[in-house]
């Protein structure tokens, strides 16, 4: 029902596409001498917003994944460095939460493990809106960071990694099903910051997938059940993303293309020093507006993905 919604949606927004132009050409028609003039720009500014709506729309047909849909879920993991890759984490996650604002969508903290002197070792945001996954599909990699350190008492130049996975939200015993037998539920108490409630109860939640041996963590929340219900929303995201990386494994072996994941590919660098700039290895689009990308201006990055092809599946 929900697919069907979203298809009806689609089909009406073209219908009152084609309704609109066909109001535009018997205007036109019927027009006299005497208000062509005054009737020229309103005609002119009605074809103008009606040419912006039909480019949006056709660029929404890039959006052709099956989860694309789907609400996203962002886990953002500091790399080797220490502090400095943990604080770049944290601006990573400032930056996604930014875009969701920008972008009119919610965006949730499911989870966070702080850093022992500053930023985060992992995050793990839920934004939900209309396509958000089709969106942010395109910023799952690793994203570098060059910057003069803050941490640094000579302000060496220093270089950071942090992994961002982006997962489609499954839909609950649609998309992935978890037999209670598959599942190990662990309670410990939280740790870290987060008021004397969280320290003294164990309302923590640990599940490991037996299966597949994937393991989840929720601490964010007072509540045990809370946590439980983060946990297993983002245990099923992350079971069906490796089902999706599953079959594109299949298909890249078809191709006979090999497939190459690891750290050392990383998507996108942001350097704040010597210069400023970001750049997209993948689609060479970059910016000079470092500070604009970093408060979440990032959908000219995601356009530029998106209308490469770079995001769409095959047949």
């Amino acid at each position: 029902m929900q697919y069907l919604a979203e298809l009806k949606g689609v089909v009406g927004r073209w219908r009152d596409m084609e309704q609109r132009a066909s109001e535009i050409d018997e205007l036109i028609s019927l027009e006299t001498a005497e208000e062509e003039s005054a009737l020229e720009g309103e005609i002119e500014s009605e074809i103008e917003d009606i040419n912006k709506s039909l480019e949006e729309m056709e660029f929404q047909t890039s959006l052709n994944g099956k989860y694309d849909s789907h609400n996203a879920i962002i886990a953002i993991h500091a790399g080797a460095g220490g502090v400095e890759s943990q604080d770049w984490a944290e601006m990573l996650l400032r930056m996604y939460i930014r875009w969701a604002e920008r972008s009119q969508y919610r965006a949730e903290v499911l989870d966070t493990s702080p850093g022992e002197e500053a930023g985060i070792k992992s995050a793990i945001v839920e934004v939900s809106g209309e396509y958000s996954f089709g969106y942010l599909k395109s910023e799952h990699g690793v994203h570098r960071l060059v910057r003069l350190s803050p941490f640094d008492a000579d302000h060496a130049r220093h270089t950071s990694f942090a992994l961002v996975e982006v997962m489609p939200e499954a839909e609950k015993d649609v998309d992935i099903r978890l037999p209670s037998e598959d599942l190990k539920i662990d309670t410990f108490r939280s740790s870290g910051p987060g008021g004397q409630h969280m320290q003294k109860t164990s309302s923590a939640v640990r599940i490991v997938h037996l299966p597949t041996g994937i393991s989840v963590s929720c601490q964010s929340e007072r509540s045990q059940y809370q946590n439980k219900e983060n946990a297993m929303r983002i245990l099923q995201a992350r079971l069906l993303k490796l089902e999706m990386a599953k079959r594109e494994e299949e298909r890249e072996k078809l191709k006979g293309k090999r497939i190459v994941a690891g750290w050392g590919n990383q998507i996108r660098s942001y350097v704040l020093h010597p210069y400023k700039m970001v750049k997209d290895h993948r689609t060479n689009y970059q910016t000079g507006d470092t500070e604009a990308v970093l408060d979440g201006k990032l959908d000219d990055f995601i356009t530029a993905y998106l209308r490469a092809g770079l995001g769409r599946e095959d047949d």
